[in-house]
């Protein structure tokens, strides 16, 4: 079996927005244009490919990342002539609740189309997933959607690109038109109209320059070819001797700063039909292909010695999986992005985080939910291994001769939790089962006991979030549990260093036990390391096959948490001294002795609790703004900024994650019904002493500043 196309004419990328944006729709007129769909399904009447899930179509939002294959040939914009691409699109989910999807998703993708709403222009979730998609190089372009609705705005909606996300943002095209009368665009390197009598057209007709739109269209070309010859030394220098550049070179410009990462193509128009069709050409001929991305970096887990792969088949296979899902037919399914190499049915391969070979059995592409087998993969592909035992979200796999591994996903901390517990009894071993199949796809969704309570204890990114897995925990494995009102996901960590002893001795009448540390522990200061443990035992003071058992014992009592009983972080604690008993000591000794210490130790450390602190843009009509910032305040609320759109007013705070339960209803009230808000997660912060004081009351724990003192 040979390849299909190749890799240079390959494309994977991904649909990212703000909740409500138009993704799923755009999308949709994605699958429409390249005849995959023969109509247009609406996200408010469920029928959409993409959002497959019953929550997805009862809510109308996007839940899960959704992975669909396409093929385009472009028509208008010609850089490499008549070639048929391969899409591989990720329509991702808007709503904060299911961020990881969206990060996961960028990790492995090598492109992606960010979606604005004309009428509302840059969204709080607009500006994370455009951080997200910085944080992993992802090139990418702009789509501003609805620009044909009443309230849309292409150039409104380009001003706030540049003010709130980057300068470096220009059109490549101009919408002909204004709100519902938008008809067609202008395409600034050809400076040809491309117009259409309905979104449902499959052919533009091309045609001039509309008389009135002339000076404008110098404008915006003549901005366009500023920027991106930049990248480009030949073409510069030829754009600053006064002369005039080709067509292709013009393209090839685009091209070429489009995937420097710092430029950013921008479209408009109705995301529903044939402007779709301009956006694929921008896709095909801008966005670069798996081997435009280059060498990938990873580690040789056995030398520890830095490792490239190239994006080739021929190179040994190295694949990331980025996401685990649970399915009613096949079961367990790992979707992994191929990075190099080719992959074969029967072949095995190597999971370098728990060094174990497995069989591949079934590999299969996916059409949303829907499963197509093949039989071997290639450089650059996305697919899905059925049925995989060790494999988990993040981890790498490869050619059994060649290991690597590379970076890992790094995914946000859990803000809010719920208490759940089973109906009956009969549901009791199935709510266990269905817990941890559901956290082996989400690696937001955490799972843990409280010991005073002898409750499970559930965590995640939001109500929604929580909601909607007790939903599928009901529905897809027939659950039914009772679950208690949201609570903070609170983390404790401490201010200054701390040493202390941990001795665990027990004496029977036949063999003791007998563990004895020393430990120091202090602040994380090395950003994203969590928390850290460190062996700086010499002259085996403790015998090696023990040191694992104390990182075992610190590990636990940070999960538990020591103050008010929430999980500790950003610790590190170094094990530098101790003793042994040549017959009494053991494993379970030094997990204790271990766990004793740093209790102990943390207590010393002037420990507080943190809080998770959630951005929070209210869009409020001017008559509610007083009330609406007073109530803020209120809540230990800091205003960061009010501006205004149209006739309404936007204010962008911060605000601690415990004073916002309920907020919906309270914004109604207050507003007559008339505001509402967004709301993510933005940072962890010291919890103010007299309110960590109220909670630590409220789990009968030590109080903060009664201790270390």
């Amino acid at each position: 079996m040979s390849r299909e196309y190749p890799i240079e004419q390959t494309r994977n990328i991904g649909i990212i927005a703000h909740i409500d944006a138009g993704k799923t729709t755009v999308t949709e007129g994605i699958l429409y244009n390249t005849g995959l769909i023969h109509r247009i399904g609406t996200v408010h009447e469920g029928e959409t490919v993409t959002d497959w899930m019953e929550q997805e179509r009862e809510r109308g939002i996007t839940i899960t990342a959704a992975a669909v294959t396409c093929y385009w040939t472009p028509k208008l914009i010609k850089l490499a002539g008549d070639i048929k691409h391969k899409i591989n699109i990720i329509d991702t989910p808007g709503h904060v609740d299911f961020t990881v999807e969206v990060e996961r998703s960028l990790r492995v993708l090598d492109g992606a189309v960010v979606v604005f709403d004309g009428k509302m222009g840059v969204e709080p979730q607009s500006e994370t997933v455009w951080r997200q998609a910085d944080k992993y190089n992802v090139p990418r372009m702009c789509f501003i959607n609805k620009i044909n609705q009443t309230g849309g705005d292409f150039y409104k909606s380009l001003d706030a690109i540049h003010r709130r996300l980057s300068p470096n943002a220009f059109p490549i095209q101009l919408p002909i038109g204004f709100e519902k009368d938008v008809k067609g665009v202008v395409d600034l390197v050809a400076m040809k109209s491309y117009t259409y009598n309905e979104y449902t057209d499959k052919e533009f007709t091309v045609g001039e320059l509309p008389a009135d739109l002339q000076a404008k269209a110098q404008e915006y070309r003549h901005k366009l070819l500023e920027h991106v010859v930049e990248s480009d030394d030949v073409l510069m220098e030829k754009y600053l001797s006064g002369q005039q550049l080709t067509e292709q070179e013009f393209l090839t410009a685009i091209r070429k700063a489009t995937q420097s990462g710092k430029f950013f193509p921008v479209l408009g128009g109705d995301g529903r039909g044939i402007i779709v069709q301009t956006m694929l050409d921008a896709v095909a001929n801008f966005l670069p292909s798996p081997s435009d991305r280059g060498t990938v970096k990873g580690v040789n887990p056995k030398t520890k010695e830095d490792a490239l792969r190239n994006p080739q088949d021929s190179e040994p296979f190295t694949a990331l999986a980025f996401k685990i899902a649970t399915d009613p037919f096949v079961g367990k399914l790992a979707f992994f992005r191929v990075y190099s190499g080719t992959l074969a049915t029967g072949t095995y391969i190597l999971n370098t985080r728990s060094m174990s070979k497995e069989r591949v059995g079934r590999v299969v592409r996916m059409h949303a939910d829907e499963r197509q087998d093949i039989k071997e993969v290639y450089a650059g592909d996305i697919a899905a291994l059925v049925g995989p035992k060790e494999t988990f979200t993040g981890d790498t796999l490869c050619d059994v001769d060649h290991p690597i591994i590379l970076e890992a996903i790094k995914f946000p901390e859990p803000v809010i939790s719920v208490a759940i517990e089973p109906r009956t009894k009969a549901d009791q071993e199935k709510m266990g089962l269905a817990l941890q199949k559901l956290a082996e796809e989400d690696p937001t969704f955490k799972i843990r006991a409280d010991e005073e309570t002898n409750q499970t204890l559930i965590s995640g990114m939001g109500e929604l979030h929580l909601e909607i897995l007790v939903d599928r925990m009901k529905r897809e494995f027939k659950v039914e549990a009772n679950v208690g009102r949201p609570q903070v996901a609170y983390k404790e960590t401490i201010k200054t260093n701390a040493e202390a002893e941990g001795k665990y001795i027990r004496q029977t009448g036949g063999r003791g036990q007998y563990g004895h540390v020393y430990i120091k522990i202090e602040p994380q200061t090395e950003a994203g390391k969590g928390n850290e443990f460190v062996n700086e035992i010499v002259g085996g003071t403790i015998p090696r096959e023990y040191i694992p058992a104390v990182d075992k014992g610190i590990k636990e009592a940070a999960e538990r948490g020591v103050i008010a009983g929430y999980p500790v972080i950003n610790v590190k604690t170094t094990l530098f001294d101790g003793s042994y008993h040549e017959v009494d000591s053991s494993e379970i000794a030094f997990k204790i002795a271990g766990s004793m210490a740093f209790q102990d130790a943390f207590k010393k450390a002037q420990p507080i609790l943190l809080e998770p602190i959630m951005k929070v843009e209210v869009i409020t009509p001017e008559v509610s703004l007083g009330d609406v910032i007073g109530d803020l305040n209120a809540k230990r609320g800091k205003i960061l900024e009010m501006t205004e759109k149209g006739l309404v007013k936007i204010v962008d705070a911060l605000v601690p994650l415990a004073e916002m339960f309920g907020y919906a209803t309270q914004i109604r009230s207050m507003s007559q019904g008339q505001a509402s808000y967004t709301m993510e997660f933005d940072h962890y912060e010291e919890v103010p002493k007299n309110v960590a004081e109220k909670i630590m009351e409220g789990t009968g724990k030590i109080r903060v500043g009664q201790v270390g003192k």
